[in-house]
């Protein structure tokens, strides 16, 4: 008899009804389009030919269970999964047009423009100060104190933490709470003034009154920024995103705008997945 996980791969390899994943319906043009992604933990293959476009200025959800790819997918797109030994990656992934794997891609340059946020708060033992001036100072991105601490001001401001900070920014960050440090390390992705932001999880060790902020934030920053986020929350993915991504065993099931993936989905594996027959 074939256990439940032989049997969802035997219907991975059955072709969707609809042949492709279905694309996201929006009227703005691709800033992320990926095509025939394929990614190797040494001999391992994590992701087969994912093919998706992001468009610009959306709030975009990758869900699926645990291990089926998204957060590897979502290093690819600014190739944060370099640094891991042993990986490769074929296929495109092209940002405005440019193909971030080009040879002779500047990376450091591409990760100024797409920014990533970790599951995990991770604040410098800095000051809440120099937490955010921090990429600014390395990267050499202000020319004076006062645009420095303009710049500052304004990532936090976009963070929503400005009008809880304001008054001890040379306190410690491992003074605030789980969710302060959060918006924090959100601050210091926008102080570069990134493109893209990429969220890993963002909310999942935070409380819900924390989590609602984080939430609010999100849906406010799609004004200026184009976001990704991996969560296993499907509520969350339905209150924050127009669009979402099913991945399962590293392979995109489904795209499609959020409300219908989550009323009338395309594919049957995604429906069994959000009805929770399996995951």
């Amino acid at each position: 008899m074939s256990t439940p996980q032989q049997t969802i791969k035997a219907r991975i390899e059955l072709p969707a009804r609809g042949q492709t994943p279905s694309p996201p319906s929006a009227d703005r043009p691709a800033k992320i389009a990926v095509k025939d992604l394929k990614f190797f933990y040494g001999k391992t293959q994590a992701l087969h030919d994912v093919s998706l476009e992001i468009p610009e200025r959306i709030v975009m959800a990758f869900i699926g269970p645990s291990g089926c790819g998204k957060s590897t997918f979502l290093r690819t797109l600014n190739r944060m999964n370099d640094v891991i030994p042993g990986t490769r990656v074929s296929g495109q992934v092209s940002m405005d047009g440019q193909d971030i794997y080009a040879p002779g891609t500047d990376v450091v340059e591409l990760r100024r423009k797409v920014g990533m946020v970790f599951q995990k708060s991770n604040p410098f033992p800095k000051s809440i100060f120099d937490n955010v001036a921090y990429g600014l100072r390395i990267n050499r991105l202000t020319s004076s104190k006062s645009e420095l601490a303009d710049r500052v001001e304004q990532a936090l401001q976009d963070s929503a933490l400005w009008a809880e900070v304001k008054d001890r920014l040379k306190s410690s960050a491992l003074g605030l709470s789980g969710g302060q440090q959060q918006r924090l390390c959100i601050a210091r992705a926008l102080a570069i003034r990134p493109e893209v932001v990429l969220m890993d999880e963002p909310a999942s060790a935070l409380d819900p009154v924390a989590t609602h902020k984080i939430e609010e934030l999100i849906v406010e920053l799609k004004r200026q920024y184009t976001i990704v986020i991996v969560t296993h929350n499907m509520q969350q993915a339905a209150r924050v995103s127009d669009t979402t991504a099913f991945f399962l065993l590293g392979k995109l099931i489904e795209v499609n705008a959020t409300e219908k993936m989550f009323t009338n989905p395309d594919e049957t594996l995604t429906e069994d997945y959000i009805t929770g027959r399996f995951g």
